[in-house]
């Protein structure tokens, strides 16, 4: 038993949460405060918690089935469980339809708001496995998915969406976008000898990663933008210039020539970026009003 959990924990890669969920804490966190001007309770914490696990196992899980084929041909993830003959595919659909129930049932425990938004949500944790197949624009829309977070987390203790709202939602969006495209660019050769989509088959490797810094520079400026927009203070920015320096690290690190950092800039950097980020928010507004 302990081995099979260990082998469905290794497939949605657990410890990528650090990507989002932080993220949807300051969502919470922050949607609160400004719509409210109180922190979120325990009992909302919890469920957005329950929501991001929920959400993110359905997502991971579904794709390893609906890419299950192509990932048995690359080299990079011929050793995914579904490939591996670690798990069958009938276990993670089984998996998946658990872990989309676990998201209902959160989601219709926060505010209405988040519980009429979830079919978009839940169409979007599907759809994108599928866009590699057919439009180049695939990191965008990932980006679009992983942003759901931080807005979920907002919409859920407040049962609002505003601009500042939204302004969260894109800049996590160009975030998560970019670094979608330098995570891509290792598989620049196998995705472009099978027909699969990406902007470095479109694009190149080199211009790729100026694309992805572009994206990197709009998530710059909308983290500034939420300064001014909430009563997040000096150390929000503080925070805000780390995450900023962390972004420029990563892009300096990575060649066109030479990808061999690809696994540190994204792994390391992306995790480090978010905790950051919601750390400063926290220690703003928590610790420091």
């Amino acid at each position: 038993m302990f081995k099979k959990i260990r082998i469905f924990l290794e497939m949605i890669k657990i410890e990528h949460t650090l990507f989002a969920l932080p993220f949807a804490f300051m969502g919470a966190l922050l949607g609160s405060m400004v719509v409210h001007q109180h922190l979120p309770s325990w009992s909302q914490i919890g469920w957005v918690l329950m929501a991001m696990v929920g959400a993110r196992s359905a997502a991971m899980a579904l794709n390893r089935v609906i890419d299950a084929a192509i990932d048995a041909k690359n080299p990079r993830t011929a050793n995914r469980a579904i490939p591996a003959g670690l798990l069958k595919a009938g276990e993670v659909l089984l998996f998946t339809g658990v872990s989309f129930g676990l998201l209902i049932w959160a989601a219709a425990m926060l505010e209405p708001l988040s519980f009429y938004l979830l079919p978009i949500a839940v169409f979007m944790l599907v759809f994108y496995s599928f866009t590699k197949r057919f439009t180049w624009l695939c990191h965008v829309i990932l980006g679009l998915t992983i942003a759901l977070a931080p807005l979920g987390g907002w919409v859920a203790v407040t049962n609002v969406m505003d601009w500042t709202a939204i302004v969260f939602f894109l800049t996590v969006s160009c975030w998560t976008t970019g670094f979608d495209i330098i995570y891509a660019c290792q598989d620049y050769e196998f995705d472009k000898k099978e027909g699969l989509h990406s902007i470095p088959v479109r694009f190149g490797i080199p211009r790729s990663l100026r694309i992805a810094r572009w994206f990197h520079i709009v998530t710059a400026i909308g983290f500034v933008m939420l300064a001014f927009m909430t009563s997040l203070s000096w150390w929000y920015i503080i925070g805000m210039v780390i995450a900023c320096g962390l972004l420029i690290y990563e892009h300096l690190i990575v060649k066109p020539h030479d990808l061999t950092k690809l696994n540190t800039a994204f792994f390391t950097m992306n995790g480090v970026l978010s905790i950051v980020v919601f750390g400063f928010t926290l220690l703003d507004l928590v610790v420091l009003q």
